[in-house]
């Protein structure tokens, strides 16, 4: 049981309506983790305006993902996990891509430097070097590109700390935990 209601988005106003309703467009629901974290309406714009913004920028969502399956993996996050899993399949990933990039690794050497880059953000806690930005960027990710790496690192634990700090209820097919490579 979430250890706050789950707001009832029928309730919801103004902007806050609006924002409800644009996620309910977009997953054909409105998961647990809006109702959550919508109980504020600043909230809850900030993270579904995040979601769209990244949304339209320069990474391919497979590869965002694989990064949302890395980061909820390292945070021990069991919804983002399994909705992230569910979305990645969605997107034209495999079961074993997405399990691959549960400990960050990958067969295709750029989405590797990318999930590696990820893995240290979250376990160096952002605290990276010159040589860690030089090498993603080695692997042919433009400084836009490392933005939005930070951007979908940032969102990803965003999500991962609603649903894990508020222990909101997972609802999309559980997926098992894996230890990092």
């Amino acid at each position: 049981m979430s250890h706050i209601p789950l707001f009832d988005p029928a309730k919801a106003v103004g902007q806050h309506h609006q924002d409800f309703k644009n996620i309910q467009l977009a997953f054909g629901q409105v998961p647990n983790m809006f109702k959550a974290i919508g109980q504020s309406p600043a909230a809850l714009n900030s993270l579904w305006t995040s979601f769209v913004a990244l949304g339209q920028g320069q990474l391919d969502t497979q590869l965002t993902e694989q990064i949302a399956v890395l980061v909820a993996n390292l945070n021990r996050c069991e919804y983002c996990l399994a909705a992230h899993t569910l979305l990645g399949q969605n997107a034209g990933l495999t079961a074993t891509q997405m399990e691959q990039a549960q400990q960050g690794l990958s067969t295709d050497a750029r989405t590797a430097a990318a999930l590696q880059f990820v893995q240290q953000m979250v376990t160096q806690k952002a605290h990276l070097s010159e040589a860690d930005v030089a090498q993603v960027k080695q692997a042919g990710f433009t400084d836009a590109e490392v933005a939005e790496l930070v951007a979908h690192v940032a969102l990803n634990v965003f999500t991962n700390y609603t649903n894990v700090g508020l222990a909101v209820p997972t609802d999309f097919p559980v997926v098992p935990f894996k230890s990092a490579a």
